[in-house]
């Protein structure tokens, strides 16, 4: 029998070997840094620090998870039902131009809260809608989700490049944005949340987007594991002949799903657009869409899982920022050879150590 069918307990699974490919990655890293002549463990206490030593680098630190916990989130609906969507980082891209379309035309005359849901609704539509020709394509035509998304991301970029440069510039103006939000267009700032910790966040951008991340979370683990839609998607996922056998339409299964994934990276851009900058600016995403694939992959497509994942790449985002002013012999290219190797671990090479691991189980669990 293939060690891939074998069962292990969800503590090896979603615990033990995510951990073991995590410690890999460092250890991988760390050699990396001493090839270069800096010390591993400074490199790495640096790291920490800037990322979790003071409020603000918190403050960082949840500002660029937040971004992640959506794009993984998108990309684990997907995954549930089969799907590959490679496709969150246009998807985003034009879910920022929904939601700033809404602050454009409702700072003026009411507060954040009110805009905040009509923005939310928004950025959610135009990611969805973003998606649906790929998971049309896909659902009735057979054209492969992968190619059509990637495809996407481009066209999205060189529509929303060409909507900044040509129609939502501010006249007079250089730079392709939008005007700023004003007060009733923008989310706050999370202050409270390291106040309670007695600290401040500083300049870091954490906004109320955080909070609306998590009840992602908690509503897309009530989608995929509570719901008949989210039983669907995980059979058609597993066994697509056997979910049509069973009565599962494939083609709305398929759509309905993908609108989910698509509507989820569209909410990303609350964060940079309506949290950080309070105006749409060319290329905000910063491939976020793409790690959130890493992100998803590394937390097992579970809503908990994820949030860690996101908070761990929003370490080393933050921290390696931090870590390449204080050491500058790292640069900013080592710290994306770090992230990569983050990667290579927990997603390509996630089951590297399955088969030793079943091995030793199966040992103990006959003695």
């Amino acid at each position: 029998m293939s060690t891939a069918s074998v069962p292990l307990p969800n503590w090896i699974n979603y615990g033990l070997i995510p951990v073991l490919n995590l410690i890999v990655a460092f250890l991988i890293s760390g050699l990396v840094v001493w090839f270069i002549g800096e010390s591993p463990l400074d490199a790495l206490v640096l790291l920490l620090q800037g990322a979790l030593g003071s409020g603000e680098g918190i403050g960082f630190t949840l500002y660029y998870a937040t971004s992640f916990i959506f794009t993984g989130l998108s990309v684990a609906v997907a995954i549930h039902a089969g799907l590959f969507n490679i496709g969150s980082e246009g998807q985003a891209y034009v879910g920022g131009l929904g939601c700033a379309l809404v602050a454009l035309a409702l700072d003026k005359y009411v507060p954040w809260y009110v805009t905040m849901p009509f923005a939310v609704i928004g950025a959610a539509i135009f990611g969805a809608l973003w998606a649906f020709i790929p998971a049309w394509l896909q659902a009735k035509r057979g054209s492969h989700v992968v190619i059509t998304t990637i495809m996407f991301n481009f066209i999205a970029s060189a529509m929303m490049n060409f909507l900044l440069v040509h129609v939502l510039i501010v006249p007079g103006k250089m730079a392709p944005e939008t005007r700023t939000f004003l007060a009733g267009g923008q989310l706050p700032k999370l202050d409270w949340l390291m106040g309670v910790f007695g600290s401040t966040i500083g300049a870091a951008p954490l906004n109320v987007s955080f909070l609306i991340a998590l009840v992602m979370c908690f509503l897309v683990w009530v989608l995929v594991w509570r719901t008949k839609l989210g039983y669907e998607m995980r059979t058609l996922g597993l066994s697509p002949t056997a979910a049509v056998y069973a009565g599962i339409p494939y083609a709305r299964t398929v759509i309905i799903a993908m609108l989910i994934s698509g509507g989820l990276a569209g909410m990303m851009a609350l964060n940079p657009v309506m949290g950080a900058s309070a105006r749409l600016q060319v290329e905000f995403v910063l491939g976020a869409g793409f790690v959130g694939i890493a992100v998803s992959l590394m937390g097992r497509n579970h809503p908990l899982g994820i949030i860690l994942a996101a908070v761990l790449f929003g370490i080393l985002y933050q921290g390696g920022d931090a870590l390449s002013f204080d050491m500058p012999n790292i640069t900013r290219d080592m710290i994306v050879v770090i992230q990569g190797l983050v990667i290579l671990f927990a997603g390509a090479l996630e089951y590297m150590f399955r088969p030793a691991l079943v091995r030793i189980y199966q040992t103990f669990a006959r003695a």
